[in-house]
């Protein structure tokens, strides 16, 4: 294989299709779904079903406590029929409110924690072929306890996990941990990458 680079890589060059015509045929609170037609040289006219969100990026954060440990929040998803493991996170509930206080908001409601600190440290596109989703990732410490607040129907009784980095980078390497924003946390904790965001 070469290490030869023909093409610097740019992520905003031109497209190499022509979008013809979009629909909104879906509109929820969190996101839109839109019908597009686009013309291609190759092969024509195609049409393409695209998930749009609403009202800012999703926002998660990945906590730690004085002990070293993570809070995880055991969730059950609705559409996997299956519960899971994650790091805190959700949307902001106005377009006001902006990532950071939603990452505190979060980790409060759902973990039951206040953090003296709170540093952005990721921020990824979920699924780049049907979605527009980013999520942007937080990291806290400082944790001070706080009352938690019910998350939702899907979910009355969730209980909060404290795991330690190791044991959670296993879970995740078992497939314990199965959640993306998680796991890509969880990663970037176990590397090291996050302890040198104040170097």
């Amino acid at each position: 294989m070469s290490n030869d680079t023909y093409r610097r890589f740019d992520p905003w060059r031109p497209s190499p299709v022509k979008e013809i015509s979009r629909k909104q045929i879906i509109e929820t609170h969190y996101f839109d779904v839109d019908h597009v037609t686009y013309e291609s040289n190759q092969i024509g006219s195609f049409e393409r079903y695209f998930i749009r969100e609403n009202n800012g990026e999703t926002v998660a954060v990945i906590a730690l406590t004085e002990e070293g440990m993570i809070p995880l929040v055991e969730q059950y998803r609705l559409a996997n029929h299956r519960w899971t493991l994650e790091i805190p996170a959700g949307h902001a509930n106005l377009p006001s409110e902006r990532p950071m206080e939603v990452a505190a908001r979060k980790l409060a409601e759902e973990a039951g924690y206040e953090a003296g600190k709170l540093t952005q440290f990721a921020r990824f596109m979920n699924t780049p072929g049907y979605s527009t989703q980013h999520t942007s990732v937080f990291f806290a410490t400082d944790l001070k306890p706080v009352s938690r607040t019910q998350i939702g129907p899907e979910t009355p009784r969730s209980d909060v996990r404290l795991v330690s980095i190791d044991d959670a980078y296993q879970m995740a390497i078992n497939g314990t941990i199965v959640d993306a924003k998680s796991v890509v946390a969880i990663m970037r904790l176990k590397l090291g990458i996050i302890d040198h965001l104040d170097d």
